[in-house]
């Protein structure tokens, strides 16, 4: 037998699916997010995140190299999928006003629509904070934000709306007080005047 039909694991190092289950790998991943967003990084246990994708505890040691590169997994998943619609609205925009537009769009229904989201990215932040290897997963997903705010806005101009979109969504999770939101707006014009 081969050395990856003895560990399950392919030649790039990763354990490859099962063919009865091709899918489970990713269900674990979805499923912690799921955990994460339910009860933070202290509370994503392999078993609660096995329960939560109705698969087998085994699973986890299976597919993964233990919790911290399931959750180097989970949240690679989760800043791409944000990057990627973050690209889409920002590409969608054909000139300078609708580019502001699609600002105000990003902080109202992406950033503030999904409570869920909101808390994976702190949950994230808090990660990065403490380990490089979750702060190069924030330095390259803000790296795509600014890349993409950079189709329409001058370079500084995009860094500054970047750091708003992301000092707008701390506020949002802590603030109990509702906010207008055409302050959004605002502030958008305010940051992109002249530029």
């Amino acid at each position: 037998m081969s050395a990856e039909g003895r560990s399950g694991r392919t030649a790039g190092g990763s354990r490859s699916g099962r063919r009865n289950d091709p899918e489970r790998r990713d269900r674990i991943i979805a499923a912690c997010l799921d955990v994460i967003a339910e009860s933070g990084v202290a509370g994503a246990s392999h078993r609660r995140i096995a329960e939560a994708a109705g698969v087998p505890l085994g699973s986890m040691t299976y597919h993964f190299d233990g919790i911290g590169e399931l959750l180097r997994e989970a949240f690679t998943l989760f800043s791409q999928t944000i990057s990627e619609r973050f690209e889409l609205r920002m590409a969608a925009a054909r000139d300078q006003e609708s580019a502001r537009a699609a600002v105000v769009a990003i902080i109202q229904e992406d950033v503030f629509g999904d409570g869920r989201e909101l808390v994976l990215s702190h949950e994230l932040y808090t990660l990065a904070a403490r380990e490089p290897a979750y702060r190069a997963l924030t330095t390259a997903w803000m790296r795509r934000s600014r890349a993409a705010l950079e189709r329409h806005f001058d370079p500084e101009t995009a860094r500054l709306l970047d750091a708003m979109i992301e000092g707008i969504s701390i506020h949002r999770a802590l603030d109990e007080e509702p906010r207008d939101p055409g302050e959004i707006a605002e502030a958008v014009a305010r940051v992109t005047a002249s530029r």
